[in-house]
């Protein structure tokens, strides 16, 4: 459910609980507004309503804090005639909250409430959650997990590591020349590191 709006000379596409910034409008913070010119209505089934140029409907919404956007530098500039304008603006605005749509007399898109917990209202989740933590059950549950890992991962846990002792026996397997070579004593310095690591 949205609707697209006109303030300001501005178009913005809204949700309920959106909060925007739109051109200043007169009113204090806390102050309810309603905004016309609503160009186009969706309801979220689908079906869209368009004025002609606009709907008989209005945006709802409150003013939530009001303020001034970042500075702009306006220079101006011609060369080999010593002139130069330098000069700052910041464009005021006004923050708001979109509450709900009115569309022909009709409110829709009440705004989305956010959940409170309360501290009662804790679910038995939570609680064992924090019972577990406060007797250093958090390392039974991985352990839990670990138990359960698939058996894919069982069985790659389960095939046998090489041995410093096998790799040199393979290495001597392979010859005489090759054994005796700089290279053995290479790779088993490597292996020297990696055990140390």
């Amino acid at each position: 459910m949205y609707a697209i709006f006109e303030t300001g000379g501005k178009q913005y596409k809204v949700s309920a609980g959106d909060v925007i910034r739109i051109e200043k409008i007169e009113g204090g913070e806390g102050d309810e507004v309603r905004l016309g010119n609503v160009i186009l209505f969706s309801d979220g089934s689908g079906a869209l309503q368009a004025g002609t140029p606009y709907l008989d409907a209005t945006v709802n919404a409150a003013i939530t804090g009001a303020g001034k956007a970042d500075k702009v530098i306006i220079f101006k500039f011609k060369p080999k005639k010593g002139y130069r304008k330098k000069q700052g603006h910041r464009q005021p605005y006004t923050e708001i909250e979109i509450g709900n749509f009115t569309v022909g007399g009709k409110d829709f898109g009440e705004k989305p409430e956010k959940p409170t917990i309360k501290e009662d209202e804790k679910t038995e989740d939570a609680e064992a959650a924090d019972a577990e933590a406060e007797t250093g059950g958090a390392d039974e549950a991985v352990a839990a997990e670990k138990a359960e890992a698939p058996a894919e991962a069982a069985e790659a846990k389960a095939a046998p590591k090489m041995t410093k002792a096998d790799i040199t026996a393979k290495l001597d397997g392979l010859g005489v020349d090759y054994a005796k070579g700089a290279k053995k004593d290479e790779l088993l310095a490597l292996l020297d590191e990696a055990e140390s690591k």
